[in-house]
């Protein structure tokens, strides 16, 4: 018997980065099941997605007065603001 195992790995995280809260939203059950399907077809988890869209929305939109101590690790070595 063959088992088939799915990759799953998360852009920018380390061990540093613990996840220690969730977070809840209610969203038209159209649009989640849209969501899921888009996610397996990339095989990522519909959790990865999210996290990575957040980090990337926030990356986008933090001041400029940020200072590199304030920085999460992934920009701080790209030098992006």
């Amino acid at each position: 018997m063959i088992f088939r195992l799915h990759k799953c790995v998360s852009v920018g995280y380390t061990a540093a980065m613990e996840k220690d809260v969730g977070f809840r939203i209610r969203l038209q059950r159209e649009l989640r099941e849209k969501f899921l399907a888009a996610c397996h077809a990339e095989d990522k988890s519909a959790a990865q997605v999210i996290r990575e869209f957040m980090r990337e929305y926030v990356s986008k939109r933090r001041p400029s007065t940020e200072s590199p101590a304030q920085q999460s690790p992934e920009n701080r070595d790209r030098g992006n603001l």
